[in-house]
C-alpha cells in the first residue's frame, strides 16, 4: 500500500486488504423499514451485529482503491487525508468489542458473523429480524441491561465515524485541485493546454468518484439509520411516519415546496433580488411515498438552483420579469416523475455529456463559503461541479435516475425519477 500514518500498524493493513476481498451486503429501503418498524432493543441487537460486519468491508474497499488511483491521485495530501480518515474508523470498528464482553446473553445472540476464506458471505442479514412478540400478543421478555449498553456504546462509536468523516467530500474535491495543481507544476500532457481550474478529469478518476460517493451515500444511511433506531428504542417513542432516517410517508408536495422556497431565497440572496424567478408546481402534489426526505431534498435543491441561476443570468438581474420554472410531478406505477422546466437558455449540445462530469463547471470564480471545510459539501448557487453527479447518484441509489434534456437557446428539462417500490438494493461497486 502507498504511504500510510505509521500510527496503523501492518498487520491492520493487512487485515483491511483481507476485509477488502469480502463481498458487501446490499440492503433495500424497503427491507430497512420492515426491520426497523418497531424499535426495540433486541431488534437494534441484530442492526448492530449487521452494521458491526458491514461497515468494516465496505470502508476496506474504499481503502484499498484510495491507495491505488490513477494519475498519481492517491498521492494528494487530502486524499492521504480521508484514507486515514477511513482507516482509522476501520480500526475503530474492528477493535470495538464483541457482545459478549458486554455480557450481552448467549441466548438472544445468533451465530457471530466470522470472516472465513469465503468473500461475500454474510453472517447477518439486516433485513431478517427476529420474530414479533407483540404480533402474536405475547409480551415482550425483558431486555438486559447489557444490551442497551452494548447497543449505546456501539451507537456512540458510529456518531464519532460520522463525525469524522463529514468533511470527507471537501477534502477529496481538494484532493482533485491539488491534483490539477501537480499537474500544472510538472507541465502534464494531463491539462492539454487547458486552465488548470477548467481541465477536464480522466474517465478513470470520473469512475472513481461515482463508486466513492455512491460507498459514501450507503454507508452514511447505515449509520444514520442505525443511530435513528436507537433513538427511538431508547425513548421508547417515534414519529409513526418514520423507521430511522426513512419516511414512509413523505410528502412529495411539501418537500417539493420546501426545496423551492429554499432555492429561490439563496437565488435572491445571491444576485440580490427582491424578487426572483417564481417556480409553479403543477401536478399531482399530494403523493405519498416510502424515501429518505433529506435526499428528495437535497436533489430538488439543487436542479432548482440550477434553473434559477440560467434563467437569471440569461434575462439579467435587472429584469423587470422573469419566465416561471415549472415543477412537474407525475405518478405511475413503478416510478413518481418530477420534471423541471426553465427557460433558461439552454446547454449546449456538445456540453451535455459535461454535464455529468465532476469539477466541471460553467460558474465563474467559484469560492468556498464559510464552514465550508467543516462538514459536508456545501456549495452557494454554483461554482463546484459536483451538483448535478451527486445528485444524479442520490437518484440512482434506490433505483431511480436523474435525465437532462436541453434545447439550446431556449431552456432545459431536468427529469428525477424516483423509484416507488422501493425494493432495489444498494447500487454496490
Amino acid at each position: 500500500m502507498a504511504a500510510t500514518p505509521s500510527r496503523f500498524s501492518s498487520a491492520l493493513l493487512e487485515k483491511i486488504k483481507h476485509y477488502a476481498t469480502f463481498q458487501q451486503t446490499p440492503v433495500s429501503l424497503r427491507q430497512m423499514v420492515e426491520f426497523g418498524h418497531r424499535p426495540s432493543q433486541l431488534t437494534l441487537l441484530r442492526a448492530t451485529q449487521f452494521v458491526h460486519h458491514e461497515l468494516p468491508i465496505r470502508l476496506a474497499h474504499r481503502v484499498v482503491e484510495l491507495d491505488a488511483l490513477p494519475h498519481a491521485l492517491s498521492e494528494m495530501p487530502s486524499v492521504q487525508r480521508v484514507k486515514h480518515m477511513y482507516t482509522q474508523s476501520f480500526k475503530d470498528l474492528i477493535d470495538f468489542p464483541e457482545a459478549a464482553t458486554f455480557g450481552v446473553p448467549d441466548a438472544v445472540l445468533r451465530d457471530k458473523p466470522h470472516l472465513t476464506g469465503r468473500p461475500g458471505w454474510a453472517g447477518i442479514r439486516y433485513f431478517n429480524p427476529p420474530k414479533d412478540p407483540h404480533a402474536a400478543g405475547v409480551p415482550p421478555p425483558p431486555i438486559a441491561p447489557e444490551i442497551h449498553a452494548y447497543n449505546d456504546a456501539f451507537v456512540n462509536a458510529l456518531a464519532t465515524i460520522k463525525t469524522r468523516h463529514d468533511p470527507v467530500v471537501t477534502a477529496i474535491a481538494q484532493g482533485i485541485i491539488e491534483l490539477k495543481e501537480h499537474w500544472a507544476r510538472t507541465n502534464s500532457p494531463m491539462l492539454r493546454g487547458a486552465n488548470p481550474s477548467k481541465a477536464l478529469l480522466p474517465t478513470a478518476i470520473q469512475a472513481f468518484l461515482d463508486r466513492f460517493f455512491m460507498s459514501r451515500i450507503g454507508i452514511r444511511i447505515l449509520i444514520g439509520q442505525q443511530i435513528a433506531l436507537n433513538k427511538a428504542a431508547t425513548d421508547g417513542e417515534s414519529n409513526r411516519d418514520y423507521v430511522g432516517i426513512i419516511c414512509t410517508k413523505t410528502n412529495l408536495g411539501a418537500i417539493t415546496q420546501d426545496a423551492i422556497d429554499n432555492a429561490r431565497f439563496i437565488c435572491q440572496e445571491y444576485y440580490g433580488l427582491f424578487d426572483g424567478p417564481q417556480v409553479r408546481m403543477i401536478g399531482q402534489t399530494d403523493i405519498h411515498f416510502m424515501y429518505v426526505p433529506s435526499h428528495l431534498h437535497h436533489m430538488l435543491f439543487e436542479l432548482l438552483k440550477n434553473s434559477l441561476r440560467a434563467v437569471v443570468e440569461r434575462h439579467g438581474i435587472d429584469a423587470d420579469s422573469y419566465p416561471e420554472i415549472r415543477v412537474v410531478v407525475a405518478a405511475g406505477k413503478e416510478d413518481l416523475t418530477i420534471k423541471i422546466s426553465d427557460e433558461g437558455g439552454g446547454i449546449p449540445r456538445s456540453g451535455m455529456p459535461l454535464i455529468w462530469t465532476y469539477m466541471y463547471t460553467t460558474a465563474e470564480h467559484p469560492s468556498y463559503e464559510e464552514g465550508y471545510n467543516k462538514s459536508d459539501f456545501r456549495a452557494p448557487l454554483a461554482g463546484f461541479g459536483y451538483g448535478l453527479p451527486l445528485s444524479r447518484l442520490y437518484a440512482r441509489y434506490f433505483g431511480g435516475d436523474l435525465r437532462l434534456i436541453s434545447m439550446e437557446g431556449y431552456g432545459t428539462d431536468a427529469y428525477l425519477h424516483l423509484n416507488r417500490l422501493s425494493d432495489t438494493e444498494e447500487p454496490l461497486m
